[in-house]
């Protein structure tokens, strides 16, 4: 095993396997799996292919944004179902849209600084149940009623019952929206689109590519990590349930702007698709690997994180590739393929444009030239989150994974994984396919 130098500072960190379940459209009502659900499932099929047993790992780290009240730190509640045992600890992280990428940083780190040697990373959302939340007004009258005593306390308390008091809370809406800027996920987009002069046409051809994409790969096979799933009453899913194969532009252009429905460009059609979905990766030392005779499907190299206006949130990319390459003394052309989160279309194409202005180059990633193009046939090669969907405690160990199988088809060698993360920051990792000797 090539036992390569890490930008970790420590000892290399190898991606041993991975997997994921089919992710699945949220469609009303709450979906046939809780997120802790969603995790086991893709846990026991990947650690059934392994020469281990489940209390051989070290530690657990799931990232997840919104967990239910019975999954309270959901990583503890999968590493025991999943016969991790009792001592193996877990522990679960949540950065937004970026929750996955920030679990298996976490294991990265901790296998490079020699504190583990086998860690399962990965991140799980059941966006289809996150909460419907009671108002300020009703829990407040909910404690007054807990207060009353007396017949006559009570009857007083319902008369100052009120229907405003009735009005929900959906956890996931306000969730999607900035509270210091006061724009929705959707509504940021928008302002990328206005900003980079971005057209409706645009978005809908690259979400009609996006679709088009995702069949292809399916057709073809290549999405080998997806795991199949077992509903309670036996029904099976096997794909993503978002894929629209038959779309196209005239098609997306039936739909109406969704966030700005006056003069919007983003809808719901070049919009990534709210869902419910795991991933989880095996990361393991080259003592691991060397004592278990582990297969390697790549190493993690490095990971940035960077910070930037929330009403640009979108950008986020960016400001993390661009000093990962710097770090590394790489160009554009070093990195063979790209995967970077479909959050929107318009957010895709700010991204490209961007990329290439020398003013914002200049002046938002202290770059003193622009970066070259990003190469369409070498971005998101098999479809994304427009398609495949966005359980947003997932999707950053799912496009980690998708870039190495990618990496190990086309018997490339680097390839860089970004998101773009609420809150305005922007994450990215480098990862490298790496051979046994």
């Amino acid at each position: 095993m090539v036992n390569a130098k890490t930008n970790l500072k420590g000892r290399a960190v190898y991606v041993v396997d991975g997997g994921r379940t089919p992710f699945l459209r949220a469609m009303g009502p709450p979906g046939p799996f809780r997120a802790s659900d969603l995790a086991v499932q893709a846990g026991r099929h990947l650690l059934a292919r392994q020469p281990i047993e489940a209390n051989a790992i070290d530690e657990v780290i799931l990232g997840c944004v919104s967990s239910g009240p019975d999954e309270a730190n959901i990583a503890r509640l999968v590493a025991l179902r999943l016969g991790c045992g009792e001592q193996v600890p877990a522990w679960t992280v949540q950065r937004n849209c970026a929750s996955a990428m920030q679990s298996i940083d976490c294991a990265a780190t901790n296998i490079a600084i020699g504190r583990s040697d086998l860690v399962l990373a990965g991140g799980t959302e059941a966006m289809s149940h996150h909460p419907v939340l009671l108002n300020e007004q009703m829990v407040t009258w909910l404690a007054g009623w807990n207060k009353a005593r007396t017949a006559m306390e009570r009857m007083r308390q319902l008369g100052k019952l009120r229907p405003p008091y009735f009005q929900p809370i959906i956890a996931l809406l306000r969730g999607l929206t900035d509270p210091v800027v006061g724009l929705s996920m959707g509504q940021t987009a928008e302002e990328l689109a206005w900003k980079f002069n971005i057209s409706r046409e645009e978005m809908d051809s690259y979400a009609a590519q996006s679709h088009h994409r995702l069949a292809a790969a399916q057709k073809a096979g290549h999405l080998s990590e997806i795991e199949p799933l077992y509903a309670p009453d036996g029904t099976l899913h096997s794909a993503d349930e978002g894929l629209r194969a038959d779309t196209t532009i005239e098609k997306l252009g039936q739909l109406k702007p969704f966030f700005d429905r006056t003069v919007g460009k983003v809808t719901a059609g070049n919009s990534s698709q709210i869902t419910d979905g795991a991933a989880l990766v095996l990361l393991a030392s080259s003592t691991a690997v060397r004592k278990y005779k582990l297969p390697v499907l790549g190493r993690i190299v490095d990971c940035q994180w960077a910070g930037l206006n929330p009403a640009y949130m979108g950008l986020g990319p960016l400001h993390a590739m661009a000093p990962l390459l710097q770090r590394h003394g790489l160009s554009v052309a070093d990195i063979d393929y790209w995967e970077m989160n479909e959050a929107f279309a318009a957010q895709i194409l700010a991204c490209l444009k961007a990329w290439t202005e020398s003013d914002y180059c200049r002046d938002q990633l202290h770059q003193e030239q622009p970066f070259d193009p990003i190469s369409m046939d070498r971005l998101n090669v098999d479809g994304g989150a427009i398609s495949i969907g966005h359980p947003v405690g997932t999707s950053g160990t799912r496009i980690v994974l998708h870039l190495l199988k990618v990496l190990e088809r086309e018997g490339a060698r680097r390839g860089i994984a970004s998101l773009c993360i609420g809150g305005g920051q922007g994450g990215a990792m480098l990862v490298e396919r790496q051979e046994e000797r």
